[in-house]
């Protein structure tokens, strides 16, 4: 039991005209703490004049009490609202969903949060009211992972806004960290080639996604310094299902015996339908995907493929962005490119003999 006057961390407080408030206050930690509510102040905004010690026993008396920061309040004195923007066309889809986590993962690391906001790319007007979205949002700074069917004029975002981008369509506009797809384009064409298969036939994403025709483009490129005239493409949306009837149709064509895939999941779908109707992988079709996601390891045959990595690029996102908010002079068209990797597993061997 407290002492009669003696301040308990459990109770609710009471204002000076009666009203009982069930949170915490910034007064309620100072008195926990033996400071003023100018030094918690201080230590929620990670002032540097705060001695270390001082600051322990703060922010041991907010967890205490179960105190956050007022960040809407904390904005109005200084323009800082301690949240990111994250724009994606689909966050289910594998590439997305790996950048996000890694997005996440680092705005929380600077006491950050981030708000999702999802824009169909079927509807290119969709970037109008996505853009109106965006500047009634109280955020610091905006990732964008992919903006199919969007371009800089059609996004209009607000000016001198932080600005950072994973799209291919947005490279040079503004700070981006993107794969080098087109080394990895050329490191599993070549592989391919190099195993003695006469051409490499390619199943491609969608046509309105920057990365798919980056990835279509190297692939012809390849071919033709090889000499090699490149073979009418086929075309899915990223998806194992569109990779397995494609592949119902490729199964058909006994010319065939390599396929280079724009993504993993794509040929998963292509693998389970030229097994279905007979012809084996790699013996009769070598595969090779792109991304190098965690599954590739654990099909079967486990997935030749280009890994990428989907964390550092994430990683990377923020990073740009945090630079351009400590100085407004980095908000230029720069580019991380993030290596890739060829990874060599069963999917690939020699054509068969005939």
């Amino acid at each position: 039991m407290t002492a009669k006057g003696r301040y308990h961390a459990g109770m609710p407080t009471t204002t000076s005209r009666g009203r009982r408030k069930t949170g915490p206050t910034i007064e309620d930690v100072a008195r926990l703490a033996g400071v003023s509510a100018q030094t918690v102040s201080r230590v929620s905004t990670g002032a540097e004049r705060v001695s270390e010690a001082t600051r322990v026993k703060v922010l041991t008396a907010m967890d205490q009490l179960g105190y956050s920061p007022n960040r809407a309040a904390r904005a109005l004195r200084n323009g800082v609202f301690g949240t990111i923007g994250l724009v994606a066309s689909k966050f289910g889809r594998t590439g997305e969903t790996l950048i996000t986590e890694a997005v996440v993962d680092a705005a929380e690391a600077s006491e950050r949060s981030v708000t999702l906001i999802q824009v169909r790319p079927s509807d290119p007007e969709q970037w109008q009211y996505a853009s109106h979205r965006i500047s009634q949002q109280a955020i610091d700074g905006l990732v964008i992972i992919r903006a199919e069917n969007a371009d800089p004029e059609s996004l209009a975002l607000p000016t001198g806004l932080a600005i950072a981008v994973s799209d291919s369509r947005l490279v040079g506009y503004y700070p981006s960290v993107v794969a080098d797809q087109v080394q990895g384009t050329q490191d599993a064409v070549r592989h391919l080639l190099d195993l003695g298969h006469r051409t490499v036939h390619h199943l491609a994403g969608p046509s309105e996604s920057g990365a798919a025709l980056v990835r279509t483009s190297s692939w012809q490129q390849v071919l033709e310094q090889a000499r090699i005239r490149p073979p009418q493409l086929w075309q899915g949306d990223w998806s194992a299902g569109s990779g397995y009837r494609t592949g119902q149709q490729i199964a058909l064509d006994q010319s065939v015996t390599a396929v280079y895939c724009a993504n993993d999941e794509m040929a998963f779908g292509l693998i389970r339908a030229l097994q279905e109707a007979g012809r084996r992988v790699p013996e009769d079709v070598s595969v090779v995907g792109f991304d190098g996601i965690e599954l590739s390891e654990f099909s079967s045959p486990p997935l030749t493929t280009v890994k990428q990595d989907f964390h550092q690029i994430g990683q990377e996102l923020v990073r740009l962005l945090l630079e351009q908010l400590r100085s407004p002079a980095a908000r230029t068209g720069g580019r991380v490119l993030i290596p890739t990797e060829l990874i060599v597993r069963g999917t690939t061997a020699p054509p068969p003999v005939r």
